[in-house]
């Protein structure tokens, strides 16, 4: 059955990729949203017709409007924009692919208009895991997850009873630093931090994938989709990328999911949800893959993980300083400011000294998000060593 799609972040990996799927389904796009790059959201307007598009900067909402004139395409910007696409009216679903905190609006706007969303912005649960899970059941509808993990263990929890699922195991690739000891990742470049082995992602998940906090932040947003207790979401380090995710339920079964890493299946499946279509994807040979690997991770060489724990237990702003910070300490590593262990020294060091606030509203969360930001700054800009 063909469906009507929104697509918030389009100009991104998830995005880009999600409309290759659209395109091979036959699914219609009614609206397409991004932050920046207007000329790859132009092509992406004139190859997909829909009825809007919206983009936050501008100046290239500006662009849009003079190449667009006389389309019959409503372009829109700023915030506003790009929620009034989420909500779209004639909509089935929306795809949210936008990255980091700037993807919870419009979490938020698709839910309030009661639609069914296929989640890839894992900042929104982040940050905001009971606003946006309460937002969900009183609109009615389902948030599909579009992470590979998250995406394996929907489909393996359709494998039996939720009450009869006693364990959630979250696999990680390792990044391109799996094996290396806390001394060797002071010297690493930007550029080793970006050459991930398995996925071809943004530069930010990117160096998430690398720090590990990226898996951190899949801990919390297992949590809040499938409502496992911290103490039952395990992580193990998977460098073939082939296992996506696996449950353990409680008479010993454990079913996984496996596939190529690529995120065009898990895409696909949140879109055409409850059905599957036929695809010329490569099928999996496990006689060419030969062998699956299973480590521990190493949390002294990577203490993201846990700190995304700790983030969890705190409950109340704690998930949005910690995203905050991470993505302002992300930013000053790319542009060459901190050493690679500064970015999680520097979440840890926003995580103890900025407030938490219980039970926060969506205003709460914004002003932590602001505020770990502004820690990061003011620690760094003083020049003092971000190292804890």
């Amino acid at each position: 059955m063909q469906k009507t799609v929104a697509i918030i972040g389009s100009t991104g990996s998830i995005g880009t990729q999600a409309l290759e799927v659209c395109l091979a389904r036959g699914h219609r796009v009614c609206a397409l949203a991004a932050g920046k790059n207007a000329e790859l959201l132009l092509r992406q307007a004139l190859l997909h017709r829909p009825r809007l598009v919206a983009l936050e900067d501008a100046a290239g909402a500006a662009f849009l409007r003079r190449e667009l004139s006389g389309s019959g395409i409503e372009v829109l910007e700023g915030e506003r924009g790009v929620c009034a696409a989420a909500a779209a009216d004639e909509s089935d679903i929306v795809l949210n692919a936008a990255v980091g905190i700037a993807g919870l609006k419009p979490t938020l706007a698709a839910l309030e208009s009661r639609k069914p969303l296929a989640l890839a912005n894992k900042e929104s649960l982040v940050c905001a895991g009971s606003l946006v899970m309460e937002a969900a059941k009183q609109a009615g509808v389902p948030i599909l997850p579009v992470d590979s993990e998250h995406s394996a263990i929907f489909q393996c929890l359709l494998g039996g009873k939720r009450e009869e699922a006693e364990r959630i195991i979250l696999t990680a690739s390792g990044g391109p630093f799996f094996g290396r000891s806390a001394a060797e990742l002071e010297a690493v470049t930007v550029a080793d931090a970006l050459k991930h082995p398995s996925w071809t992602m943004g530069r930010k998940i990117t160096i998430d994938s690398a720090t590990m906090m990226n898996k951190g932040f899949e801990v919390i947003e297992a949590h809040f989709l499938f409502g496992f207790p911290l103490d039952a979401i395990d992580v193990l380090v998977h460098p073939q990328s082939i296992v996506h995710s696996l449950v353990e339920f409680r008479d010993g079964a454990t079913l996984a999911q496996l596939s190529h890493p690529h995120m065009g299946l898990a895409i696909q499946y949140a879109l055409d949800f409850p059905d599957r279509y036929t695809t010329n994807r490569d099928r999996l040979d496990l006689v060419k893959v030969n062998t699956l690997t299973f480590y521990p991770p190493d949390e002294a060489a990577f203490p993201a993980l846990n700190l995304c724990r700790q983030a969890l237990m705190m409950g109340g702003t704690a998930g949005a300083v910690l995203n905050g910070a991470n993505e302002a300490a992300v930013a000053r590593f790319l542009s060459g400011e901190i050493p690679f262990p500064g970015i999680t020294a520097l979440a840890a060091s926003a995580l103890s000294a900025v407030p938490n606030i219980e039970n926060p509203t969506l205003d709460d969360i914004l002003q932590a998000d602001h505020a770990a930001r502004i820690h990061v700054r003011a620690v760094t800009d003083r020049g003092v060593s971000p190292h804890t």
